[in-house]
């Protein structure tokens, strides 16, 4: 079954009979497919995808949520996929016929879920090949398999180029608002400025193109460069401001009035006639030269000007043509950015988050900017940065109605254009350019995240975690990381320290520093390990959530440690863990010789840096604080049972220790009481009250046997000291 066909479309054919079900009425369309003609589409326009869009008014406008909103056409009874095919991501039989009859060859394809929305839209080079590569298989992305277990029945038209194929899904996806395509974010309109096609023309900054005759320039990139440069060309030519449609017939009969401006010497007084069509025309090429930045021959015609006014002795008027080629040359050096040639630039460039993907445009001549464009595109799958690149270079052509020969871009897009040449630059002025552009895109990346996390905090986090995710290869968001280091001098001293981040932000009410127990001497790596089994056996045995991803300072060594611990505790596997190096911030992976280098730019390395420094930090104050302890810490410190007071009232008393050891232990407990005195006196080796009485009753005894002898009776007799 086919659709009616205008007397313009006769050579639209339909494909693939065999195919064609009740399910094609939904969309208005051939069921099962369209072919378009071979014409290549939008080259009136510069390449833009209307012309293909004209084609399919009728057929395409009740597709998607039209059809959920009328419901006038229910969905046809379609067989539905077993649990397990969804579960696999396999195609079930319907759908399995559709893709094997697909044809190789470009188009456009749309997945249909069951209540008839057109949930996708994609281009292909080859039709059959790119629908087949969504089933069969589960992809990285939990939201491309979402895509793959609600299709329900698909489309497709075929186009003469890949071309055709990007006009016309640019256009579809426009028109549908799919919720599984990478969407161009588009809450406004650039300025431009505009030279009305009057007798006395107007220039003006609009956003509305086409509302009142004329030539357009731009657009601009923001609304302050388009009114810096009208103020400039208001201070250098005096053109109207006015909205009165100034005429012969207007000036005839009188209906104008000077205004301020003419006083003012802003405006020539074109509305009374008192400058002429001719001469405000030759006020209109020179802006015209200005906004297409051919700023040179008008600083010549200044110049020459300035100096015949200067050889007539008229220095007064030469004074204000001065003026205005300062002005001019101003201008000149801000627009300028790389030496002025005959030769046109046009460059494309591409910047990225988690969240969103962004496209600068520029288009150079005569070394200045003379338009720029910049394009949001929010992410929904895994869209790789060739193929927005691709969405990108066709929406600005259609926007500006350009055609592109060559264009300067960081890398190739994913679609081949008629008669484009892309060149990707490593050196000389056309490396520069894209460098200004890279520049520039990254900027309005960075302006961009923080309008939005002025007004959703919470986003800038989320796409901060889902970045994070990506660089460190993770399962899960790392909401919660931990990062360990160790400090000590030649083993002295040995402590470590772990630091805490939530949601890429310190969490210091959980930072923890440990006293190394276990290891002597200066062994980085079997400190490590001791503090990992410390921190994860506790956080285990208490029921505490584990961190989803584990930072240790240090590079391969301090990593393998690690990862022993780990295993050892069972919960390899279960947390991320990575080592950072600290000379070339490299990141290694358990298990791989090769470091990651992430973009130094990266928000992600920013927070791991953040991380190690804080680590860093909180060891060496903790390191510092034990060190300068143990230099100023006594004998009478590590007595167990004696405190600081009482250490206090004995040196107050005694002076030093070696005063305290000298001290009979009598005067000790006079100072510190019984107790606390035999404590003391055991610790430093005083002799107790006790043990030297002992010790006299000894020496006395002692020294009666040597003077004593002994009769035949066994009776001991005392000799005197004058002998027998």
């Amino acid at each position: 079954m086919t659709t009616a066909l205008s007397d313009s479309e006769k050579n639209i054919t339909a494909s693939a009979p065999e195919l064609l079900s009740d399910s094609g009425k939904n969309l208005n369309l051939p069921a099962g497919s369209a072919v378009l003609p071979a014409e290549p589409a939008g080259k009136e326009s510069g390449g833009g995808g209307e012309d293909l869009m004209s084609r399919l008014p009728n057929r395409l406008e009740s597709v998607g949520r039209e059809i959920m909103r009328d419901m006038a056409v229910p969905m046809p009874q379609i067989p539905r996929r077993t649990p397990r095919e969804l579960l696999e991501n396999r195609p079930g039989e319907y759908l399995r016929k559709k893709i094997l009859a697909l044809p190789k060859e470009p188009g456009v394809y749309m997945y249909i879920d069951k209540y008839g929305n057109v949930i996708y839209v994609g281009k292909a080079k080859r039709l059959k090949n790119r629908v087949s590569s969504y089933f069969n298989r589960h992809h990285d992305v939990l939201r491309t398999n979402l895509l793959v277990r609600n299709i329900v029945d698909l489309r497709f038209v075929v186009v003469a180029t890949e071309e055709d194929a990007l006009h016309l899904e640019s256009a579809m996806i426009k028109e549908y608002q799919p919720r599984y395509n990478v969407l161009l974010k588009d809450d406004k309109s650039y300025p431009w400025i505009e030279i009305t096609s009057e007798t006395y023309p107007r220039i003006f900054m609009t956003r509305d193109k086409g509302a009142v005759p004329g030539r357009f320039y731009g657009p601009y990139s923001n609304v302050s460069s388009a009114k810096a440069v009208l103020e400039l060309i208001r201070q250098i030519y005096p053109v109207r401001s006015c909205r009165h449609n100034i005429d012969a017939v207007y000036v005839d009969a009188g209906k104008g009035r000077l205004c301020l401006d003419y006083h003012i010497h802003k405006c020539g007084g074109c509305c009374k006639g008192l400058v002429t069509p001719e001469e405000y025309d030759g006020y209109i090429r020179q802006i015209r030269s200005i906004l297409n930045g051919e700023t040179g021959p008008i600083l010549n015609r200044l110049r020459e000007e300035m100096d015949s006014l200067s050889a007539a002795w008229r220095f007064e008027e030469a004074a204000q043509v001065k003026a205005r080629y300062d002005l001019v040359e101003r201008y000149q050096a801000k627009c300028t950015v790389v030496q002025p040639t005959a030769q046109e630039f046009d460059i494309f460039s591409y910047d990225e988050n988690a969240l969103a993907a962004y496209v600068g445009y520029m288009h150079i001549r005569h070394g200045a900017v003379v338009r720029s464009l910049n394009l949001e595109y929010r992410k929904r799958l895994d869209e790789q940065k060739e193929e927005i690149l691709s969405e990108a270079i066709g929406e600005v052509a259609s926007r500006l109605g350009a055609t592109f020969q060559e264009i300067i871009a960081p890398f190739e897009p994913d679609t081949e254009f008629e008669d484009l040449t892309v060149v990707i630059p490593q050196r000389g002025d056309r490396r520069k350019l894209l460098d200004i552009g890279m520049k520039n895109i990254n900027r309005y990346r960075l302006d961009k995240e923080k309008e939005r996390d002025a007004t959703d905090p919470q986003a800038g986090v989320k796409r901060l975690m889902l970045r994070m995710q990506q660089d460190f290869r993770l399962s899960s968001e790392p909401t919660h990381i931990e990062c360990f280091d160790n400090s000590n001098i030649q083993g002295t001293n040995p402590v470590a320290s772990c630091v805490v981040f939530r949601n890429g932000k310190p969490s210091r009410k959980e930072y923890r520093h440990f006293n190394i127990q276990t290891v002597v001497g200066a062994d980085d790596f079997a400190s490590m390990k001791e503090v990992l089994h410390r921190r994860y056996t506790r956080l285990m045995a208490e029921g505490e959530e584990l961190p989803q991803l584990v930072v240790v300072d240090g590079g391969k060594g301090q990593l393998s440690a690690a990862v022993e611990a780990f295993e050892e505790m069972g919960i390899r596997g279960t947390v991320a863990l990575v080592g950072i190096a600290k000379r070339l911030e490299e990141i290694y992976f358990p298990g791989d010789q090769i470091p990651l280098y992430i973009d130094k730019k990266s928000e992600s390395l920013r927070v791991v840096q953040a991380l190690r420094d804080e680590a860093h930090r909180f060891g060496i104050t903790h390191h510092r604080n034990r060190r300068s302890k143990s230099q100023t810490r006594s004998e009478l410190d590590s007595i167990k049972g004696v405190g600081p007071k009482t250490v206090e009232q004995l040196i107050a008393h005694f002076k030093s220790v070696k005063r305290l050891r000298q001290a009979p232990e009598e005067d000790i407990a006079a100072v510190v009481g019984k107790t606390k005195a035999a404590l003391i006196a055991a610790a430093l080796g005083i002799p107790t009250a006790g043990a030297e009485t002992k010790a006299a009753a000894e020496a006395t005894f002692q020294a009666k046997d040597d003077g004593a002898g002994t009769n035949a009776a066994g009776e001991t007799e005392e000799i005197g000291e004058s002998g027998a």
